[in-house]
């Protein structure tokens, strides 16, 4: 079996991140990948440096028509069994047509929780299976109109071991010039909207209040960055926030904080939050989209009604003065993970739709020969 996986994202944020641990997953069971991406993305740097068989492809944006032709171009001459589409940066408009006109069988991946617009889930047409990773996502694109029986779920999933922090706790602390006795928040997440760091800002006097030696570290880039540090100022907090950038080596050390928190107001499932549960990290979160999924609320971590900052603020400091709690939580989501959200499950579950997708490639060959 060959799959030609398409990612068109730049950065190695969660969707990509998944593909880039699948293929190597696959490739356990002899499944050969194909991975195709932009030139000179961070994607395509990792997964070169990983061994991953990588074709270049230019794309001009999210509407570059001519991605079809040239999709289309490479999926004739690369010949694969199916084609994986995994990206919505335009290659899930482009990608279900390049394949068909290819004479390839498609599936595509859905990691946001969100409907869309009614002028896009026409593509949905061009797939034999559409792969949810929650349950959340799943129940929109049926509740928008596409049929049951193409759509399958399949979580994303982590490596455990991975997750196992390798720097010292020293390290950690002179790194971000923290001191031992500091409560340590991360945010693991892109500095997009949608990722509600405004909320855990807001909530931040309150958990100043409660203990004054927390500390808080933003890990991530995106648009927002300004807006937030300009947040942070008005709040008197600049001394007390870390913006940390998007760091590559993050599981090295994320087991050394106390704390993950993910006040997003939409989360398909959430990689940051299983990674933090991986590292025996509990979690706090809004109770929205697939993070009710993600994390076993009241046993590997809190979960709260969106948009309540003051409840996230109490959430935070519960767990602030009860250190036990915050032990049990992180021995269970160590367990939540390695039952649930392992990567062997997540590769298994993309395996077993290839199969699904591809015997019914077969006994169509073989109705249309009788």
């Amino acid at each position: 079996m060959h799959i030609l996986h398409v990612e068109t994202g730049r950065h190695l944020y969660g969707g990509a991140a998944q593909v880039l641990n699948l293929i190597p997953g696959l490739g356990r069971h002899a499944v050969r990948g194909t991975l195709i991406c932009t030139r000179d993305s961070a994607l395509a740097i990792a997964a070169r440096a990983r061994g991953i068989d990588v074709v270049p492809v230019p794309m001009a944006g999210d509407l570059d028509v001519g991605f079809v032709g040239r999709l289309r171009r490479l999926i004739r001459e690369l010949d694969p069994s199916l084609v994986h589409v995994h990206s919505r940066r335009g290659a899930d408009l482009f990608g279900g047509p390049a394949a068909l006109l290819a004479g390839k069988p498609a599936v595509l991946s859905r990691r946001v929780d969100s409907p869309g617009s009614r002028l896009g889930r026409p593509k949905y047409w061009f797939y034999r299976r559409i792969v949810a990773i929650s349950g959340c996502i799943h129940r929109q694109l049926r509740d928008s109109g596409v049929p049951e029986r193409k759509l399958r779920t399949v979580p994303s999933g982590v490596l455990p071991e991975a997750c196992a922090p390798n720097w010292s706790r020293q390290k950690f602390l002179s790194e971000f010039d923290l001191a031992d006795d500091d409560f340590v928040i991360a945010v693991t997440a892109q500095l997009i909207p949608r990722k509600g760091h405004r909320y855990l800002i807001e909530a931040l006097p309150g958990i100043r209040a409660a203990f004054a030696g927390t500390r808080v570290l933003f890990f991530g880039a995106g648009t927002e960055e300004q807006r937030l540090r300009d947040a942070v100022a008005r709040q008197g907090q600049s001394d007390v926030v870390c913006f940390a950038g998007y760091r590559t080596d993050l599981l090295d050390f994320l087991g050394h904080v106390q704390l993950v928190v993910h006040p997003a107001i939409r989360e398909g499932l959430g990689l940051s939050l299983l990674e933090a549960q991986a590292a025996g990290v509990p979690v706090v979160g809004f109770r929205s989209g697939g993070q009710t999924e993600a994390v076993d609320d009241g046993v590997t971590g809190t979960l709260v009604p969106p948009l309540d900052t003051g409840a996230l603020a109490d959430a935070i400091a519960h767990l602030i003065y009860h250190p036990r709690v915050r032990t049990r939580m992180g021995n269970a989501a160590r367990e939540w993970i390695r039952d649930r959200f392992s990567l062997e499950q997540m590769v298994a579950g993309n395996l077993s739709v290839y199969n699904e997708v591809l015997g019914q490639s077969e006994e169509s060959r073989s109705d249309r020969s009788r």
